[in-house]
């Protein structure tokens, strides 16, 4: 199975669960996570990006992303992508096609740094949560 299958698996579990915790929550001290002001539409695609940091993890650990633009209730996942939790600041950033769906102007992103535990059940370890309002513009 390739990464953007298990990325997106677990984008898609995310945002069915609900299971991720309040706006700017840690479960892990040393997680941080950002989203870069600014997310690009291409033809037929969109691409946020930001940064993130996490300490340690026994099991694989992903950045997943979400947009919504219009009604709130209509979230769409925006890729995944793995993380390296060694403690220093990372680059994330993760695309999806857009389909059309989205326009230049306000959306509201959602991303997580997220691990899935190593022993039995995958079950989700959210290192951080951000929500934020962007801009999306052309190029």
């Amino acid at each position: 199975m390739s990464l953007r299958h298990v990325a997106g698996a677990v984008v898609g579990a995310t945002l069915l669960l609900g299971a991720a915790p309040a706006a700017g929550a840690s479960s892990d001290p040393y997680g941080r996570l950002t989203i870069d002001r600014i997310g690009h539409l291409t033809r037929g695609a969109i691409t946020l990006s930001g940064t993130y940091r996490c300490l340690r993890s026994s099991g694989p650990v992903f950045v997943s992303s979400s947009v919504s633009q219009g009604d709130p209730r209509v979230r769409h996942g925006v890729g995944g992508s793995l993380a390296v939790c060694d403690g220093t600041r990372h680059r994330w950033t993760n695309s999806a096609g857009s389909y059309g769906m989205y326009r230049r102007g306000r959306a509201h992103v959602e991303a997580t740094v997220m691990e899935l535990s190593a022993t039995g059940l995958p079950l989700p370890h959210f290192h951080a949560v951000r929500r934020q309002d962007v801009t999306l513009v052309r190029g």
